[in-house]
């Protein structure tokens, strides 16, 4: 697979796990891709960090309104009924447990569903963001991200880069397949037909216990 099929097999997969009427905040970058492939019966309220809920598609191009602007710092566009508010009633949103799902990247994932996902030393960044706030205050955390980087793992036995937050990931999807974070480790639930249970586990460094109802993975 390329990198845009990658981006789609991910994107596809992920958007099967929200649920009509679900308040979403989705990260930055392939998670964005998400709303292009949800079901038609399933509509989804979107809210970003920065104090918006009912996020629209992106704006075409010429089409962007400098007011609109989303948590990524990117033109945004609004649905019909959409509200605006201060952020800091928006992370109130996400504190008090309104959000239903969150979907983020990661840099690395762990075995006790830590995330890594905001730094990597020495490198410059703008900061952590939400996503701090989003990993503890979402009711279900997934992570829609590549396997691997530049062929290494980043699902760990312990993530090795600064912590986003702890021990509060509940699902992983990848091209590869779909892992679910237990309190008895990372179980593989689907795979991808492209690849063996063998491969996966060589591109992850986490052990993986194969479930006993391994199922192709749904697109």
């Amino acid at each position: 697979m390329d990198k845009n099929q990658i981006r789609e097999v991910i994107a596809r997969r992920a958007a099967l796990e929200l649920k009509d009427g679900d308040v979403v905040n989705l990260g930055i970058g392939l998670p964005t891709l998400i709303p292009n492939y949800l079901s038609k019966d399933v509509h989804v309220v979107l809210q970003s960090e920065n104090g918006v809920l009912g996020l629209g598609s992106q704006p075409a191009e010429g089409e962007e309104d400098p007011e609109l602007i989303g948590a990524g710092g990117g033109y945004i566009t609004l649905t019909p009924g959409a509200s605006s508010f201060d952020s800091a009633t928006s992370f109130g949103i996400i504190r008090g447990g309104h959000v239903d799902a969150t979907i983020l990247g990661a840099l690395q994932v762990d075995e006790k569903g830590d995330l890594a996902n905001w730094i990597i030393p020495g490198k410059l960044v703008p900061g952590m963001g939400g996503a701090m706030d989003l990993l503890v205050g979402a009711r279900r955390v997934i992570l829609a991200m590549e396997h691997t980087a530049k062929g290494n793992p980043k699902i760990m036995k312990k993530c090795t880069l600064p912590l986003t937050a702890a021990g509060q990931v509940n699902l992983i999807i990848t091209e590869m397949g779909v892992i679910e974070v237990t309190p008895k480790g990372l179980v593989l639930k689907e795979i991808h037909p492209e690849f063996t249970v063998e491969q996966v586990q060589a591109a992850t460094e986490a052990p993986l216990i194969i479930s006993d109802d391994l199922k192709p993975m749904r697109s």
